[in-house]
């Protein structure tokens, strides 16, 4: 049979089923029409009827269908727009913290839950929560920071080592922490999924409700997008803390390196030129004086080696300043603004020693500030400040200069960033035209050079 006759065949029938349905519906029709005086008698009457209540009949259908197909719709723009928010978070570096709070509360908007947690597993086996969402009014029934055990059948405790989506229809009887906890307000139902991360379950997501409904059959695909959003997050502070941590471990150890340089500039050459100078000296005194000639060569050797000595100590403190070594960051900054070409009002403000990292980014801020204001900045005046707040060592450079300053590339201002970046600190440099430049360091004084993983930890704690 050939194509048109198939659709001919298909129309037939398609006709066939029509004229059934009007007959049908004549049927069902005419006995009532009859009782009411409707006078359904005449055959066009009768096939006028039919159609107007066949067409309704579609109609209504295709109505249903509408409000259904509307209803999916509505669906996949919510769900679509909730995945715009967190993504727009991860993808500006948010904390961890609010990017999970995002998840918690689009999650359980989303699947119709009453109660949204999102849980990190630990290496004890336990659990720690990082984010809770409920309803309004509903006490919050896990907070965030609080540990609980892996115990019972609950979601969290089955998703860790299936590492996929579990589905619990009644949690009455599981005796797992958090369902304990969710059974408290009526909780009747949950889901769960993994947060993935470096292909291990690093925790999860659990959404509960108290109806006694189950959840939608796609509640698991909802989440997935959520999961794989937090586990992004997870990754993207991780790795930002182990790139600060080794940037850290650079600067440290560059430092360590100018500190041994200086070291040995200092014990080894410095020290024979200190020695070649007092044998030439001695050597004048015992020069006759009919050597005048003589006398005079020995003088100006002296001074050569004097001044070699001079730009050698320069050099080394250029690399590391000894003072910095010796006597903290308050003298040593004394002593670079006596040695500079301008007017320099230092006040420091400390107690005590602070970690060698930041005392020797600290100098050099205000060394390369100082040198830029002498050079560049037409400056009559500067202003140096430095003291310490809420474990911040801040540090502020103020000229009157022409100002126009920049971060640009192949100034020492850039170099000068990096290294205060390095350290978890921030640089912020204001300097208008013909208003003057003002530099502003903060360095944290807390301990450095901790692992990407370890600082990831300790800021999931700390929320």
């Amino acid at each position: 049979m050939d194509i048109q006759s198939r659709h001919w065949v298909k129309g037939r029938l398609a006709g066939t089923a029509i004229m059934a349905g009007v007959a049908g519906l004549l049927g069902a029709v005419a006995p009532y029409a009859g009782q009411h005086g409707l006078g359904i008698t005449g055959s066009h009457s009768r096939v006028a009827l039919a159609a107007c209540l066949l067409t309704a009949a579609i109609v209504g259908r295709l109505a249903v269908r509408l409000r259904r197909s509307a209803h999916v719709s509505a669906q996949l723009s919510q769900q679509q727009s909730a995945l715009r928010q967190v993504a727009t978070l991860v993808a500006r570096s948010a904390p961890p913290s609010t990017v999970f709070e995002a998840v918690a509360r689009e999650t359980g908007l989303l699947c119709g839950a009453d109660l949204a947690c999102l849980a990190r597993f630990e290496a004890y086996g336990g659990m720690r929560g990082v984010a809770t969402w409920s309803r309004r009014g509903r006490p919050d029934p896990s907070p965030v920071g609080a540990r609980s055990a892996l115990e019972g059948r609950g979601a969290a405790r089955q998703v860790r080592p299936t590492c996929g989506p579990v589905r619990i229809e009644d949690v009455e009887d599981t005796t797992a922490a958090i369902a304990r906890k969710a059974r408290a307000p009526g909780m009747r139902s949950s889901v769960g999924r993994p947060i993935v991360v470096d292909g291990e379950a690093w925790g999860a997501i659990v959404v509960s409700k108290e109806s006694d409904g189950p959840f939608p059959a796609d509640t698991e695909s909802q989440m997935a997008a959520f999961a794989d959003l937090a586990a992004i997050a997870v990754e993207n502070a991780r790795t930002h803390a182990e790139l600060t941590a080794s940037r850290a471990r650079v600067v440290t150890a560059a430092d360590g390196a100018r500190r041994r340089i200086e070291r040995d500039l200092h014990d080894g050459v410095q020290q024979r030129l200190v020695s070649l100078l007092l044998l030439l000296q001695h050597a004048q005194l015992t020069v006759p004086p009919d050597l005048a000639e003589l006398r005079a060569r020995l003088r100006d050797v002296a001074a050569g080696v004097t001044g070699a000595f001079d730009e050698l100590r320069e050099v080394a403190r250029g690399i590391h300043p000894a003072v910095l070594a010796h006597g903290g960051l308050g003298p040593a900054l004394r002593a670079l603004a006596r040695r500079s070409a301008l007017p320099v009002d230092v006040e420091v403000r400390l107690r005590g020693r602070l970690p060698e990292r930041v005392e020797v980014s600290a100098y050099y801020v205000v060394s390369e500030a100082l040198t830029n204001a002498a050079k560049h900045a037409e400056a009559s005046t500067v202003t140096v400040t430095v003291d310490t707040d809420s474990g911040v060592l801040r540090v502020r450079v103020q000229d009157d200069g022409v100002g126009g300053a920049a971060f640009a590339a192949g100034t020492g201002l850039v170099g000068l960033k990096d290294r205060v970046e390095a350290l978890g600190g921030r640089m912020v440099l204001d300097s208008p035209r013909t208003a003057g430049t003002t530099l502003s360091a903060e360095l944290p004084l807390g301990p450095s050079g901790r692992t990407g993983r370890d600082q990831t930890a300790a800021a999931l704690r700390r929320h």
